[in-house]
């Protein structure tokens, strides 16, 4: 069980890396991009949002991929499976139940999907918080 512990937080911990340098890039791009003048802010707003949520959900997709390379490494979904799909059903928390870990990695999928949480829940603020600044950026100009 501590093998499965350590190897799931060392996965989850490459994720929050990963999602952490998204997350500054977006954020920093954000504020630098709702500083510029421009002609319609309803439609700059609604760019501004539609690029965070796509770049968010890259990010979501890489991170999938990275459960994925260690199911696959790891030999955790049974033989057959498709590890992406898998992958991707315990983070977003899913749980078909139609691919189950073998038994020596069961911790796996609940560590996947209670890193896919905290990582939607993670850009969900980010989300929120690029449109507060261009709220701001909005009130501020008008």
């Amino acid at each position: 069980m501590l093998r499965q512990l350590l190897l799931g937080g060392v996965v989850s911990l490459g994720n929050i890396a990963i999602h952490a340098v998204v997350m500054a890039t977006v954020v920093g791009t954000a504020r630098r991009a709702l500083k510029w003048e421009r002609r319609w802010p309803q439609v700059w707003l609604a760019a501004a949002m539609v690029a965070t949520v796509g770049i968010l959900m890259v990010a979501h997709v890489a991170e999938v991929g990275v459960w994925a390379l260690a199911y696959a490494i790891l030999d955790v979904a049974p033989p057959g499976a498709d590890v992406l799909y898998f992958a991707f059903v315990n983070y977003a928390t899913l749980g078909y139940g139609d691919v189950v870990p073998v038994e020596r990695w069961r911790l796996l999928g609940p560590m996947a999907a209670m890193n896919g949480v905290l990582l939607f829940g993670w850009s969900t603020a980010v989300i929120f918080e690029v449109l507060r600044q261009a709220m701001r950026s909005r009130d501020q100009k008008g």
